[in-house]
């Protein structure tokens, strides 16, 4: 596979989904067909589907695990209809959300444990691995205030947990970061939403000189 799957996570009032919409809007011009931009849980019919029923605050009674199997259900669809097929065209995959959202919000959250979590998505996965995470990180206070000033019409389950369910998640997201410095590169998401588009954009065009890099280089 020739193409690149690329990751954009964080928790809860980061910021992320606003910079994903931003750079694709920055980058689709010059990559045309060679971009799909995507989203987890999602995608496709039978995984948006999964979604509406994990979001749905009206399933309180949801069970932990149920939660994380559903996730993991949704994930192995999205790979196989969306995301292999993209790769192996050579595009460049832009994934609001992956494994990692599972690790942090099933697995610390929720409590689950990150390894557990881990373990039960390499089914799903078969290992697939992001080249590249960006993770756009806000305290919890902050991004939960975000969320009650910016998109009461859009509060999902996962958003009135209590603060300290965002405080587990973001000190997940902060052990990722330390264990795979490699793949996952921190953008600082309390500056100006400006200064987060242009910090993202360049560790993308770092990243990938193949696609972002000059016009000549991009068309290769």
């Amino acid at each position: 596979m020739t193409g690149k799957l690329i990751t954009f996570e964080g928790p809860d009032g980061a910021g992320k989904t606003s910079a994903l919409n931003a750079i694709v809007a920055a980058i689709q011009p010059r990559l045309g067909e060679r971009l799909v931009v995507t989203r987890e849980p999602g995608g496709n019919h039978i995984s948006e589907a999964i979604r509406t029923i994990i979001l749905d605050r009206q399933n309180t009674m949801m069970d932990d695990r149920t939660e994380a199997l559903l996730y993991a259900a949704a994930r192995r669809q999205h790979i196989v209809q969306e995301i292999l097929p993209a790769l192996r065209a050579d595009q460049l995959v832009l994934c609001d959300r992956y494994l990692d959202s599972s690790i942090a919000y099933q697995g610390a959250g929720r409590g689950i444990g990150e390894r557990a979590v881990y373990d039960m998505n390499q089914f799903a996965t078969e290992g697939l691995t992001p080249d590249l995470t960006l993770y756009f990180d806000v305290d919890a206070e902050v991004g939960l205030q975000r969320i009650q000033t910016h998109r009461q019409d859009e509060i999902n389950r996962l958003d009135v947990e209590a603060l300290s369910f965002h405080h587990r998640v973001q000190a997940a997201y902060l052990k990722l970061l330390a264990d795979h410095p490699d793949r996952i590169k921190r953008v600082d998401a309390s500056q100006t939403p400006q200064r987060v588009v242009e910090t993202a954009l360049e560790i993308l065009t770092t990243a990938l000189p193949t696609y972002l890099g000059t016009e000549g280089e991009s068309k290769r």
